[in-house]
């Protein structure tokens, strides 16, 4: 994985080259293809995930896609649903992303392969969309929880295990970031916000953080087998 930067009109674009790059040609990415409104007027929308700023799934070519617009929550998305503070490109919550999960991917650990973060300066704010590749045949482990077995169960737990050893805090471990494939593989995905940092009362604060979701979801039994697996990859 080679993360490159460039700009194009008023885009600044991270990208992985080894994806979109042609040898000798330069970044082959147009700054449109970080617009939901240029896939649907091309009919390569392939699905929609729920909620806010919900993720488009999108195919180009043979490349399948999630692109993911920046959305804001809460009392400040009145104002603006979809601007943030300009504090530097670094600093965007995009390239932050963005950089974050192709470390994780670098790691070997669980996480769909990033592919672009774009980022729009508009004076003193920004809007920003994030592009991963999709993973094959996964669905929620929220649609899992009814027929979840203790097996799969504490094999979520190792997986979180597994970014809690590498120093992720995940500051939104719900059951819809947690993907579940085909093969019952476990797969961790949205680290908008999140960070790398040394143990601390978060990893008790990331597990809350789920088994309030597993409670949402009718699930709350389920926590004993997640907390189980957890403690077996000490």
């Amino acid at each position: 994985m080679r993360l490159a930067t460039f700009q194009t009109g008023q885009a600044f674009i991270l990208y992985d080259a080894d994806i979109l790059c042609d040898a000798g040609q330069g970044p082959q990415i147009d700054a449109r293809w970080l617009s939901p409104d240029f896939w649907r007027e091309r009919d390569a929308v392939l699905g929609e995930a729920p909620g806010r700023g919900a993720s488009l799934f999108v195919a180009c070519g043979e490349e399948r896609w999630a692109l993911r617009p920046y959305r804001r929550g809460g009392l400040i998305a009145r104002l603006s649903d979809a601007r943030y503070m300009w504090t530097g490109l670094e600093r965007t919550r995009a390239f932050r992303e963005m950089r974050l999960t192709a470390e994780l991917k670098q790691r070997g650990l669980p996480v769909p392969a990033p592919v672009a973060a774009g980022v729009w300066r508009h004076g003193p704010s920004y809007t920003a969309t994030l592009i991963t590749r999709l993973i094959p045949d996964v669905v929620a482990l929220a649609e899992r929880l009814p027929t979840a077995s203790p097996a799969l169960l504490q094999r979520v737990g190792r997986t979180v295990r597994r970014f809690h050893d590498a120093g992720l805090d995940h500051v939104d471990l719900n059951t819809r970031n947690l993907l579940v494939d085909a093969d019952d593989r476990v797969w961790l995905i949205d680290f908008d916000r999140c960070r790398l940092r040394a143990p601390g009362r978060w990893q008790e604060n990331n597990l809350a953080r789920l088994e309030r979701s597993l409670i949402k979801f009718d699930a709350p039994e389920a926590m004993a087998s997640v907390r189980l697996g957890y403690a077996a990859s000490a």
